[in-house]
C-alpha cells in the first residue's frame, strides 16, 4: 500500500465512530437541560412527539422516534408513571390505545420550550450549521433503511 492510500480500515475513517461519539456527546450536552424536567434523552423526544401531534398510537410514536415499539412501550410506561401521558382507546378504533398528553403532561412544555435555542446557543453553532448537520444525519439514516437486508 502506498503512503498516499488512505487505509479503509483507519479508525478515524469510521463514519461510524464519528456518529457515535456525536450522538452521545449530544445527547450529554442535553442532559442538564433535562434533569430539571425529570426527562431522560428518550422521554424528552417522546414528549416532542406528543407536543407536536398531541395524541399517537404506539406504532406512530415508535416510527417518529426510529425505534422498534417493543422498545418504545417501557418509554411510554415510565411517562405514563410520571402521569406525563396516559393511554386510552383509540375512538376510530377500539382495539387500538392512543397515547395522549395529561395535563402535567401539556403543561411541562413551557418548562421546555427553550432547550433548542439553548442548545443552539451552547453548541455555538449557527442554525444553518445545525439544519445541516440534521439534513446529513437525515440522509444517513435513508441511506442505511433503504440498504438494510428484508426482514
Amino acid at each position: 500500500m502506498s503512503e498516499t492510500a488512505v487505509d479503509p480500515l483507519a479508525v478515524e475513517m469510521q463514519v461510524c465512530l464519528t456518529v457515535s461519539a456525536a450522538a452521545r456527546s449530544l445527547v450529554g450536552f442535553y442532559r442538564p437541560l433535562l434533569a430539571p424536567l425529570g426527562l431522560t434523552h428518550p422521554q424528552y423526544l417522546a414528549m416532542l412527539a406528543l407536543w407536536q401531534y398531541d395524541r399517537l398510537s404506539l406504532k406512530e410514536l415508535a416510527a417518529l422516534l426510529h425505534l422498534e415499539p417493543a422498545t418504545t412501550s417501557p418509554l411510554v410506561r415510565r411517562l405514563e408513571a410520571m402521569r406525563l401521558v396516559r393511554r386510552e382507546r383509540d375512538p376510530d378504533d377500539e382495539r387500538a390505545l392512543a397515547i395522549v398528553l395529561t395535563d402535567a403532561g401539556r403543561e411541562l412544555r413551557s418548562s421546555a420550550v427553550g432547550i433548542p435555542a439553548t442548545m443552539v446557543e451552547r453548541l455555538g453553532l449557527e442554525p444553518a450549521q445545525i439544519d445541516e448537520i440534521r439534513r446529513a444525519a437525515e440522509l444517513l439514516v435513508a441511506a442505511c433503511a433503504a440498504a438494510a437486508p428484508p426482514d
